[in-house]
């Protein structure tokens, strides 16, 4: 993001989540500390299903969807899971774990994981 994108965002954050926006700025540093910088890559962030629809498989349609385009341009991907029980799936699909970190008052441990270009 431009400095005046992350700006924007910090207000509008703020402005949502009041004083849980101290926490929320706190995951967004531990998530730029842990994410790679040193490749050029896809960051697949904030993939999830509704509640109302998790079980069918859409999220797994949309990640093979996204890693086959990823694909075609023979680069790697970058995400972080916050759910352990999702960590396998994204081994199956070819991503390791590459670290992990823990989000400030008692948020989840957040799995770093890379999958290299294919």
């Amino acid at each position: 993001m431009s400095d005046e994108q992350e700006n924007r965002l910090l207000e509008c954050v703020k402005a949502s989540l009041g004083p849980r926006a101290i926490r929320f700025n706190e995951v967004l540093r531990l998530m730029g500390e842990a994410h790679p910088r040193s490749v050029d890559h896809y960051y697949l962030s904030l993939l999830g299903t509704d509640p109302d629809h998790r079980g069918q498989g859409l999220g797994m349609k949309l990640l093979d969807h996204d890693l086959a385009t990823i694909d075609l341009q023979s680069c790697p991907a970058y995400l972080e899971s916050s759910n352990p029980a999702n960590n396998e799936r994204y081994k199956r699909v070819g991503f390791e774990i590459v670290g992990s970190f823990q989000a400030p008052d008692g948020g989840p441990l957040v799995t770093t994981m890379w999958r290299s270009a294919r």
